[in-house]
């Protein structure tokens, strides 16, 4: 498991499990409703979603009960841009998740329902990863496909030998998720010998205190002159380098919470034994936040491909994406690359293009 050169511009895969999200309008409390919004979702498959939007060719890979509403699954996802020639089928029936969106001073709430599911009843075997890896570059994948049961754990272990076995590049989200791990082991056990695999990681402070067990160095912005802690994040990011010999790139987007509708947004990367760091977004009337970082992924590993010798473009193109899916309905984030660079330069004036 040695590092390697971030890959050129091929195909990315990303593997995990995609969901049927049941939303609560209009802001509306579960108690309080008696209709649910209807769309799809799930982390590694709004990465995919992003990449395509954003001209990567892109493959995701999962496993969905062969019925109907798969079929409507799968239909979006290639609406979307996605190759699906991966996706396996069996299992009696696809996972939901259903979302009570917050409002100011009330938080969000995500009731699961995907125990049992096509996804988390995948085992070894079931993927032929050889043949979806022969014309990838990049395989991503994330904590929550590890979380749900032991045998998707090492259904994750195989692709992931595969992947490296291979030669491709292999980025890792840790999307640390308390309400998930339930099959008796810790989420810190179960990754660690996975994410030795990684060339490039990502996750919020919280995630890697539970995976590697190192100290947040803190993100308390309650505006955008608020002072980094570089000198902490630099020992954070060697740390986690440390722990990973193999890992190349250390992300971590921050986030401070003033309220539900109300997010301030910044992003460090570690790389090389250097530290990069981008300026602060503060978002004040935010839409829909759920798979915000999974946008920052999509624009990270675009960035990487994109501008392979400028790490900082990178991580700002990152956040940029991540902060304009904070106005974005749903799970995917339905942004352009030229809207990502317009940011990025500055403009938030809001204005109508016409």
């Amino acid at each position: 498991m040695n590092a390697k050169p971030i890959a050129t511009k091929k195909k990315v895969v990303t593997f995990g499990e995609v969901m049927l999200r049941l939303t609560a309008p209009n802001f509306r409390r579960f108690s309080q409703t008696n209709e649910f919004i209807a769309t799809y979702g799930g982390s590694e498959a709004n990465v995919a979603v992003s990449l395509a939007n954003f001209g990567i060719p892109t493959e995701f890979v999962t496993r969905l009960p062969d019925n109907a509403m798969a079929q409507a699954c799968v239909d979006t996802l290639r609406a979307n841009g996605l190759g699906t020639e991966g996706i396996v089928y069996g299992g009696k029936r696809m996972g939901l998740y259903f979302l009570e969106s917050g409002a100011a001073f009330r938080n969000s709430n995500v009731v699961y329902d995907r125990e049992g599911s096509s996804f988390a009843t995948l085992r070894p075997g079931m993927i032929d990863w050889g043949k979806i890896f022969a014309d990838a570059g990049w395989f991503h994948w994330s904590g929550i496909a590890a979380s749900l049961s032991q045998e998707g754990a090492d259904a994750c272990m195989e692709a992931l030998q595969i992947a490296d076995r291979m030669g491709l590049t292999i980025s890792c989200d840790l999307n640390f998720r308390k309400k998930l791990w339930n099959y008796g082991r810790t989420a810190s056990e179960v990754m660690l010998p996975l994410v030795q695999y990684s060339d490039v990681i990502f996750g919020a402070e919280p995630e890697y205190k539970e995976i590697f067990g190192i100290s947040p160095v803190g993100f308390k912005a309650v505006d955008t002159s608020y002072p980094l802690d570089l000198p902490g994040f630099e020992a954070f990011g060697q740390k986690v380098s440390e722990l990973v010999p193999r890992c190349r790139k250390v992300f971590l987007e921050l986030r401070n919470t003033i309220t539900s509708n109300h997010n301030l947004l910044a992003a460090i990367l570690y790389t090389d034994g250097t530290l990069k760091h981008t300026g602060i977004y503060d978002i004040v009337h935010e839409v829909d936040r759920v798979g915000a970082g999974d946008a920052f992924v999509g624009g990270m590993i675009y960035g990487l491909l994109t501008y392979p010798d400028d790490d900082q473009k990178t991580l700002e193109y990152a956040l940029a994406a991540s902060a304009l899916k904070n106005t974005v309905y749903g799970d995917f984030n339905q942004v352009t690359v030229e809207e990502v660079e317009s940011l990025m330069q500055g403009n938030t004036s809001g204005r109508v293009a016409r």
